[in-house]
């Protein structure tokens, strides 16, 4: 078993609040993780229909089997079960007493944020990050290896290809959740939807120009993107409001959570197409920007990421806001250096004046280096950044 850097986090929130959460997309170790931390209470999966009927049934008694606490895993196929939950342990409330997971941020988060507010500590949990893949030797020779196999648990976990395993992933688990959080009548629109979605990665969102090459409302674009953001498969990375210039892009830029799902979907075959492929610096900057949210989410924080962008094109991908400062983070495929890549956080430093801190670049080379003061880390240093921002 790989050790996954959130179990600190488990373990500090369980003696502070009765009880834990985790959440994050299907697969990505959730079950695991929690029966290794807390593998002295009884596991209970409410997947299973006739444990979910108990529950849903009679709550009480169900709870009343479980009076000393348990593990809970994708509670949020029994909504109602959180207010009976919240009656026990306003009772009695022994810290770290349930331990709860779900895949969908709209079933475990509402129904936390409705029944269970205060008394749950949080985390969420995505595929394996470079640090943990790395810790156990299961790093990657060059950057275009980790694009490609991405990081969900079962890709290191089995003898399994990428190409095998993630196809199954969407159709056996994506489809199978979309269809539970709303009604997708049409399944080929939705894949196409998808697919539109992934050749858009670390891009603006424009929901009219992805409703139209989709043949889909905007309202219903707007809804699928939602619900993607639910499943963990993408989410939306905001423009930071410090009015730096009034000239300011407002529109969030999308990024999946996994280059392997993308790479998948945009029907890259090896390693080898990556180097060319148009969508090279999109993806680099998925995987770079997706390992600082882990970075986050493993020590049960929220994110703290935004990015800034004028309407003449300038832009610094990541600003990383600290208290009062502001950190910027450059983000360039390329693996040699050029004067053109400090060009935008440059800028951002004589606008942003006091506000800015430490600059970095984050590149696909192999050398770190002090350029002007703007720390160039290599790509897989990455993980040493999300440790600390």
């Amino acid at each position: 078993m790989i050790n996954r850097d959130a179990k600190e986090s488990l373990l500090r929130l369980s003696r502070g609040f009765p009880v834990v959460a985790v959440t994050g997309p299907r697969q990505s170790g959730k079950t695991t993780l929690v029966r290794s931390v807390f593998s002295a209470k009884p596991y209970v999966s409410l997947e299973d229909p006739d444990v979910r009927a108990f529950a849903e049934d009679d709550p009480r008694a169900f709870l009343a089997t479980y009076f000393d606490g348990a593990i809970f895993d994708e509670i949020q196929r029994c909504p109602d079960l959180f207010s009976y939950i919240q009656t026990v342990i306003d009772d009695d409330p022994q810290m770290g007493r349930y331990v709860l997971t779900g895949s969908q941020q709209f079933g475990l988060l509402s129904n936390i944020t409705q029944s269970l507010a205060g008394r749950v500590g949080l985390v969420q949990l995505l595929p394996f990050s470079y640090r943990e893949l790395s810790a156990v030797g299961k790093g990657f020779p060059h950057v275009e290896a980790a694009l490609y196999r991405g990081a969900y648990p079962p890709i290191y976990d089995r003898d399994v290809a990428p190409m095998d395993w993630y196809p199954s992933y969407v159709s056996t688990y994506l489809e199978r959740d979309l269809r539970q959080l709303i009604q997708v009548r049409d399944l080929r629109a939705f894949s196409l939807f998808l697919r539109m979605c992934a050749a858009r990665t670390g891009q603006l969102l424009n929901l009219s120009s992805l409703a139209n090459d989709c043949g889909i409302t905007h309202n219903t674009a707007k809804s699928w993107i939602s619900v993607l953001e639910a499943s963990y498969t993408l989410f939306l990375l905001q423009p930071h409001h410090n009015n730096f210039n009034k000239r300011l892009i407002k529109s969030p830029k999308l990024y999946f959570y996994d280059t392997g799902l993308v790479c998948w979907l945009l029907g890259i075959q090896n390693e080898i197409q990556i180097v060319t492929h148009p969508l090279r610096g999109s993806l680099f900057e998925t995987w770079v920007v997706a390992e600082l949210v882990k970075g986050r989410f493993n020590r049960g924080l929220s994110s703290n990421l935004y990015f800034w962008r004028d309407r003449s094109g300038t832009e610094v991908d990541v600003l990383i806001e600290q208290g009062e400062n502001l950190f910027p983070v450059e983000i360039k495929s390329g693996k040699t250096l050029t004067t053109d890549y400090f060009s935008g956080i440059n800028k951002w430093l004589d606008l942003a004046g006091e506000t800015a801190g430490v600059a970095r670049l984050v590149y696909a080379g192999d050398q770190e280096q002090l350029r002007a003061n703007i720390q160039v880390l290599p790509w897989n240093a990455v993980s040493e950044l999300a440790r600390v921002i």
